[in-house]
């Protein structure tokens, strides 16, 4: 990219709630693109302008269904056979992360897959946030900046002033994420130890670490079914907690995640908008990542370092 290559931003049509505002943070506006529909479901994505010599930031979260993928791939495929400089896909939510290895025989690795799909499509660099495996960013041979959203989070439970604050992995995949935290709020850890009957059900859980009289806030890179954020946030409370909360980044809410979140011992659930909500809910509180994509943006158009925006 050079500096006076001139940047132009569009979005698919799942995220371009976001798109419109990351665009306002740069003083800028979305480039025009329209979607053609045909009568048995299949679309075809054009961009309205031209896009020649340029380069081309397209927004699109890829979570289900999968014609968000799709759309996303043909329009990178469209802006390059438009011409256009660079084509720098920004993806707040990396969709099928969590297939980022075979953990059982005979399956697929769907991260992979995606990471193959975006390549051959032509993206020159991808943009996305708190992926479920770090290791992802190894699947590709182009640049990816992976962004963490503890930029927001942590000044964000700054502002909470909780005295005996405890930091918490749901997980034992979620320990280096919780132990960053921790350093960063000069907190104590607890890790959530739990069984899985199978995928999205929680057999059995049980916390290493005291949370009794402690105020604890839970941290995860998504929330899908809240099953195990919410038997966490119980079992928590039962053994003295004094409040439990979770920050997450993606907000997937499948299934009844709002129902049970509401029902259970939380406080309020914090996350970002890398995908829009399908509901309001009074415990769900949402952070906007459209400054923090903008800023880092601009830095990468110009050349700047993007180390600063990363507490992880």
């Amino acid at each position: 990219m050079t500096l006076n290559t001139p940047m132009k931003f569009f979005s698919g049509r799942a995220s371009r709630y976001l798109a419109e505002q990351i665009a306002r943070n740069l003083n800028t506006e979305l480039g025009k693109s329209s979607v053609q529909l045909f009568s048995d479901g299949e679309f075809q994505p054009s961009f309205d302008e031209s896009v020649r010599g340029c380069s081309v930031f397209i927004i699109q979260s890829t979570f289900p269904p999968a014609e968000n993928l799709m759309e996303l791939l043909l329009m990178i495929d469209a802006a390059k056979r438009a011409s256009a400089y660079k084509v720098i896909a920004v993806m707040p939510y990396f969709g099928f992360a969590r297939q980022d290895r075979k953990d059982k025989p005979r399956v697929s690795i769907g991260a992979k897959v995606v990471a193959d799909l975006l390549s051959a499509a032509g993206v020159d660099r991808i943009m996305t946030m708190d992926l479920h495996a770090d290791q992802i960013q190894g699947f590709f041979n182009i640049p990816v900046d992976h962004i963490f959203a503890s930029s927001l989070f942590v000044p964000y439970i700054k502002s909470l002033v909780l005295d005996n604050l405890v930091i918490a992995a749901p997980d034992m995949g979620g320990t280096k994420r919780a132990n960053a935290y921790s350093r960063f709020l000069n907190a104590e850890m607890v890790i959530c130890y739990k069984q899985r009957k199978k995928a999205n059900v929680v057999g059995d859980m049980t916390v290493i670490g005291d949370v009794k009289d402690k105020n604890i806030v839970i941290l995860d890179d998504m929330i899908d079914t809240a099953g195990t954020l919410t038997l966490a946030a119980d079992m928590m409370m039962d053994q003295g907690a004094r409040s439990v909360r979770a920050c997450a980044t993606h907000p997937v809410l499948s299934g009844g995640a709002y129902e049970k979140i509401e029902k259970s011992s939380l406080q309020e659930v914090v996350v970002t908008d890398s995908i829009p909500l399908k509901q309001q809910s009074p415990k769900v509180k949402v952070i906007s990542v459209s400054e923090l994509l903008a800023d880092i943006i601009q830095k990468v158009y110009t050349y700047q370092s993007i180390s600063t925006r990363f507490l992880q």
